[in-house]
């Protein structure tokens, strides 16, 4: 059976930056390691006066189909996965290839075109459907863009305001891939949860202690059910573990209580036992309270040990590298942290070449997806492509007024004349409003 994958992805990041511990922290009177250390993040990335959502993914797009010779009849199928649209029936990704068809001979009017909507798992859903369109043979030879893009804007104040971000992936789906391979095998845990929504709203309505324990529940339900069909699991068998990543510090309780769950009845806990016991089990306690307490007290225990810290660091920490640097870009965010475990293993000489990763993408309201990728030869020239460094340090550093203000820009309930702070070179930009209110787009030479 020929392989199904990623060939090919780009990054397209907001083009200004807000330094949290230099910035943000200060204005908010708050000490900047609640930032730094307790969130895990540096800095968010912001769309400049003429960026958004559109234009972030139409450039990475564009990015992917020039490094990869690409014509508009070499795609057959535009998915965009998004939870910042501004239409609720117009796709941003007619607005896409729209703006890709001011650059290229032909048209994409042959095309499928969708929007994905499930918060920030739509993304790896989009992945899935461009997966199953070729699988069952309807691509004709052509390939698939898959786009995760968004502008992940909180309200002042807002809790969640630290966590902000905004930038694009374009992901070619195409047979025999050179990126990765994604696997038949799924796992899912889905539920009827209110953690995080927005009912025709732009800012998030957020019960963030809610959410992080809807996050890790419904992982762990959906890293059952993958073993359920892909057979047990073992913390070694893969190298690198990208997670949906809100923030690093969610991803440090999803990675402890992922590897407490994994090593279960395995020789990794028979190791660690010596130091902190075995893991305990309901049967020996009277209580649900005190089962859930002594859980508690060993995943703190296990999170100690050499072995976990070791893991950790292998396998996690790398994925976490970008997403530093530009906070939480909903439906992208998952996909960042695979280019960043890939670039960070390119990087340090890791041979990569047929082992697995195993991807835990998750979305509120609320749905967790568990599944595995091997990567394939050519990863390495495929990851060194990405400039995702070079763009991170062009970005335009914001002081905090220059910060309220490109927040009062892309807040659709305010009016700002606000001058941009960058120039746009090669890219596609926002330019203005159509006679039925719709967005316009252009290409600057």
């Amino acid at each position: 059976m020929t392989a199904v994958g990623i060939d090919a992805m780009e990054i397209w990041t907001g083009k200004l930056k807000l330094d949290l511990a230099e910035t943000f922290a200060p204005a908010q009177g708050d000490d900047p390691g609640k930032y730094t250390k307790g969130l895990g993040l540096h800095a968010s990335s912001f769309p400049d006066v003429y960026e958004d959502i559109v234009t972030m993914a139409a450039n990475a797009a564009h990015r992917l189909m020039e490094r990869k010779g690409l014509v508009p009849d070499d795609v057959g199928r535009i998915d965009v996965a998004t939870e910042s649209s501004f239409d609720n029936s117009k796709p941003v990704s007619t607005y896409v290839a729209g703006c890709l068809e001011q650059v290229y001979d032909g048209d994409f009017h042959h095309a499928n075109k969708g929007e994905r909507k499930f918060a920030c798992i739509s993304g790896t859903q989009s992945l899935d459907d461009a997966y199953n369109w070729i699988r069952a043979g309807r691509n004709r030879g052509r390939s698939a863009i898959v786009i995760a893009t968004d502008t992940a804007l909180y309200a002042r104040d807002d809790p969640g305001e630290a966590t902000q971000g905004a930038g694009a992936v374009a992901m070619l789906v195409s047979e025999d891939p050179d990126l990765v391979e994604l696997s038949a095998e799924q796992g899912f845990g889905s539920a009827d949860e209110t953690d995080f929504l927005k009912p025709n709203q732009q800012f998030p309505s957020v019960d963030g202690k809610r959410s992080v324990n809807v996050y890790l529940a419904r992982m762990r339900e959906a890293l059952d059910d993958f073993a359920s069909v892909a057979g047990d699991i073992h913390p070694d068998d893969y190298p690198l573990i990208p997670f949906h990543t809100p923030f690093p510090g969610m991803v440090r309780k999803a990675a402890a209580l992922g590897y407490r769950h994994i090593i279960r009845g395995t020789d990794v806990e028979d190791a660690v036992a010596a130091e902190i016991g075995h893991q305990p089990m309901r049967e020996d306690f009277e209580t649900d309270d005190a089962f859930r307490d002594a859980i508690r007290e060993y995943t703190d225990s296990l999170t100690e040990t050499e072995r976990y810290k070791d893991w950790y660091a292998d396998t996690i920490d790398p994925t976490l590298e970008i997403s530093r640097e530009v906070g939480n870009w909903y439906t992208g965010s998952v996909h960042i942290a695979r280019a960043a475990g890939l670039k960070h293993a390119r990087e340090n000489g890791r041979d990569l070449e047929g082992k697995q990763l195993l991807v835990a993408s998750y979305g509120s309201g609320a749905q967790a997806e568990v599944h595995a990728e091997t990567v394939v030869p050519g990863w390495e020239e495929e990851i060194a492509q990405l400039n995702i460094d070079e763009q991170n340090r062009e970005r335009y550093d914001l002081s905090f007024e220059e910060y309220e203000q490109i927040h009062d820009v892309h807040n659709h309930d305010m009016e700002a004349d606000v001058e941009e702070f960058t120039a746009p070179e090669s890219e596609f930009v926002f330019d203005g409003w159509g006679r039925m209110g719709e967005r316009k787009y252009r290409y600057v030479e």
